[in-house]
């Protein structure tokens, strides 16, 4: 088990652990959460051996094989397929023994490397490979395309998909979900519950942290202390810890008050002298009970906008696009009929690439819209929160000079609001104090960029708000502060996120941007993963055709063989995945009937009912809602291994 018994650890003159202990054992599935600076990517490098402890002692089995995604972009030629499989390294060594092997003529040698070559998977390797890019959201025409023809955030998910491939005891991942979509969050999420090895996490996604993980990991003033139990869970048992700490702090502070008080009255008399000396040691002998010293939480609220149009907007047959340089259009949506209410409360669903961003750019006048007419209303005010910060910050310019900026562009220069110190005092609302305000934006994290976009938004009033990934980079506390700001603003929200926990606490309504259009999404977020699930079946499905179509045409095989082959194959298939599809039978039918089941209580509900009544339908609807929220866990498994099986033999029809 890895083991940190009184460890120190420093970064320059800070101290980040000071005689922490902790242990954790093979095959647990931990979050590592702390507010950003605790020292939760200091205590990786540690895991990693990139840093030693500077006290303390610390220990990793040894021989465990450690996977880490590379934070750095990848460059090179290599298509995306080779450069993820060249993340088990040790099939590269293998087949470099081989080939040394094959040179000699070393027939013992070459019968061992291919006896290694098996043992280490590489009959499947590239299957597996290609299943984890396709898993992270990209097409199968991108299999061959060079790594670096992709952008950024693609280069990213292939650094991921590349530690995936590593063979690991260890996996560490720091942020996985920062460049995903929902559709690749759902697939991660399915691969990281069924890892065998050991998993430390450090998101700020708590749906993510819940659906993955089992034990939580806190660091604070320099300690960890453990939990049992995911985000949720840990969050409840940390409330009770720090209610009972404060109630038995003041019961402590009453005790020294009393003690203190009898000293402080007696310690002159004579006769009380021994009395009020045994006091003294008793409180030099007490253990003193900390605080609860509660971190300022980041909080903000929108302003009331000057006024709310309706309709906000509406479009009609909108085809959104960008320009080309050499001239013509590009077209990702076409056909586009829509109308955004006010008050409406939109989250717009779709995989990366559909045409999310283009929609939101389009709509916020960034981008021209190609073809049709966007109708606004009169009066409508826009604020644009852009995915990449950058897209609208000047890295050389300071906050106080971003605000200055955006009051001469809204013509508001000269109004009492754009005075330099209710500038410098608004900033500070958004924890950019004093010498802050004046430092270059290039310099801030992500989070602190992100927290200046939203301050700009909030300054302008606006009455429509597009949010574009407006939770990356944002810690669990500030993306709590930001649902609580959106649940109170008065105007209409269109948001795309891959962060569930927000899209479920603030949309009312969903859209999806699929196949080139924006539809109007008939159900939740849980719907929305089932279908996904069904989108992700019917193109294995389609897989499977090719792959059939492929075999055929080089198959030297006469028909009838090529049939018995065929039957063969789906015969394995079918009892490989007979039992799952009869445990995933089972439980949609009892998922049907405790939907049956919660309707008809609900309905019961509405009628005039005794208390006792209405308290025993509560506690049933309760226990339903539970055995429903486990059914729906246990459908998206099987789901996930009907789809892996499938996979690989469609992989394998392939080969």
């Amino acid at each position: 088990m890895i083991s940190l018994q009184n460890v120190t650890l420093r970064r320059g003159a800070k101290v980040l652990l000071d005689a922490a202990s902790v242990a954790i054992h093979p095959g647990e599935k931990v979050g590592l959460v702390g507010r950003n600076g605790a020292g939760k990517s200091t205590l990786f490098a540690l895991l990693n051996g990139s840093l030693h402890e500077d006290g303390g002692d610390f220990s990793i089995p040894a021989g465990w094989r450690i996977a880490q995604v590379e934070q750095h972009l990848p460059e090179t030629a290599a298509s995306a397929a080779d450069f993820v499989l060249a993340g088990d390294s040790c099939l590269s060594v293998l087949r470099e023994q081989l080939s040394k092997a094959e040179q000699t003529g070393d027939g013992l040698a070459i019968a061992h490397a291919h006896a290694d070559l098996a043992d280490a998977g590489a009959h499947d390797a590239h299957a597996r490979a290609e299943a984890l890019i396709l898993g992270l959201g990209f097409t199968p025409e991108q299999l061959s395309q060079p790594v670096d023809s992709f952008s950024g955030g693609w280069r990213m998910r292939l650094q991921l998909a590349r530690a995936l491939m590593a063979p690991s005891d260890l996996l560490l991942l720091d942020e996985p979900t920062n460049h995903l979509d929902l559709d690749a969050l759902v697939w991660l999420e399915g691969w990281l519950t069924r890892y065998p090895g050991t998993l430390i996490v450090i998101s700020h996604d708590r749906d993510f942290l819940d659906a993955v993980t089992r034990i939580t990991l806190l660091i604070e003033n320099g300690r960890l202390t453990r939990y049992g139990g995911n985000y949720s869970a840990f969050e409840e048992l940390r409330a009770a810890q720090l209610t009972q700490q404060q109630a038995a702090y003041a019961r402590q502070q009453d005790k020294i008050a009393h003690l203190q008080k009898f000293i402080d009255r007696f310690k002159a008399k004579a006769t009380k002298a021994r009395q009020a000396q045994s006091r003294v040691k008793a409180l030099e002998r007490m253990e003193k009970i900390a605080p609860v010293l509660a971190d300022a939480e980041f909080q903000f609220e929108f302003r009331p906008p000057t006024g709310l149009p309706d309709p906000m907007l509406a479009i009609q047959d909108g085809r959104f696009g960008y320009r080309l340089q050499g001239g013509g259009d590009k077209t990702i949506l076409s056909g586009v009929e829509c109308v955004v209410r006010a008050g409406q409360r939109i989250g717009i669903l779709g995989a990366n690439g559909q045409g999310k961003s283009t929609f939101v750019k389009t709509v916020a006048r960034t981008l021209t819209l190609l073809q049709g007419r966007l109708t606004e209303g009169k009066g409508l005010s826009i604020g644009y929160f852009a995915q990449q910060e950058l897209d609208v910050l000047h890295p050389g310019s300071t906050p106080l000079e971003h605000m200055v900026r955006l009051a001469r562009a809204v013509g508001l220069a000269d109004s009492e609001a754009a005075r330099e110190q209710q500038l410098r005092n608004f900033l500070g609302m958004f924890h950019f104090p004093g010498d802050m305000a004046g430092q270059p934006v290039g310099q801030f994290s992500g989070g602190e960029k992100a927290r200046l976009v939203l301050a700009m938004i909030v300054w302008q009033r606006p009455n429509l708000l597009l949010l574009d990934e407006p939770t990356n980079h944002l810690d669990l506390a500030t993306r709590q502060a930001l649902a609580v700001a959106l649940n109170e603003f008065e105007g209409s929200l269109m948001l795309v996120s891959h962060d569930r926990a927000l899209l479920r606490s603030v949309c009312d309504e969903f859209w999806l941007v699929a196949q080139g259009r924006v539809t109007p999404f008939d159900g939740d977020l849980q719907d929305y993963q089932r279908y996904l699930i069904e989108q992700s079946r019917r193109s294995r499905e389609a897989l499977l055709q090719t792959a059939a179509a492929a075999t055929d045409s080089k198959s030297a095989l006469n028909p009838a063989e090529q049939r018995r082959q065929h039957a063969q194959r789906r015969q394995q298939l079918a009892e490989r995945t007979r039992p799952l599809r009869r445990a995933l039978e089972q439980a949609e039918r009892r998922m049907q009937q405790l939907g049956d089941e919660r309707t008809a209580l609900e309905r019961h509900l509405s009628a005039p009912l005794q208390p006792a009544d209405i308290a025993q339908t509560g506690r049933r609807l309760k226990t339903l809602g539970d055995e429903l929220a486990a059914l729906e866990d246990e459908w998206l498994r099987l789901s996930g291994e009907i789809e892996t099986l499938e996979h690989e033999a469609a992989r394998d029809k392939c080969a």
